[in-house]
């Protein structure tokens, strides 16, 4: 997997934390942003309602199915996929017998 370089603001005492655990733990910055930031992700992809908003934004094309899997899970972002199909079929369907 590859990396992109990100760059944002934080406050300064919450640097001054990472610098202490990095020295401490023997890593660099990056390192600690990169755990805190996978622990917190891992903790919320257990959350149902997070689950739902993360659907949500698939059915709503602002992520593709590449990120709504990584969330998911292979099979739970297939189900979503294909009733996404359904719906869409669905309103296409209602479009046209609106037009008879």
């Amino acid at each position: 997997m590859g990396s992109t370089r990100v760059n944002f603001r934080l406050p300064e005492d919450l640097i001054q934390k990472a610098d202490v655990a990095a020295e401490v733990s023997k890593k660099n910055r990056t390192d600690i942003v990169k755990e805190a930031l996978q622990e917190y992700l891992n903790d919320i992809e257990d959350d149902e309602t997070f689950k739902e908003a993360v659907v949500e934004l698939y059915l709503d094309d602002q992520i593709g199915f590449e990120v709504l899997k990584e969330f998911l899970g292979q099979q739970d972002a297939e189900s979503v996929r294909a009733s996404k199909t359904i719906l869409n079929q669905g309103e296409a369907l209602a479009d046209d017998l609106a037009e008879l």
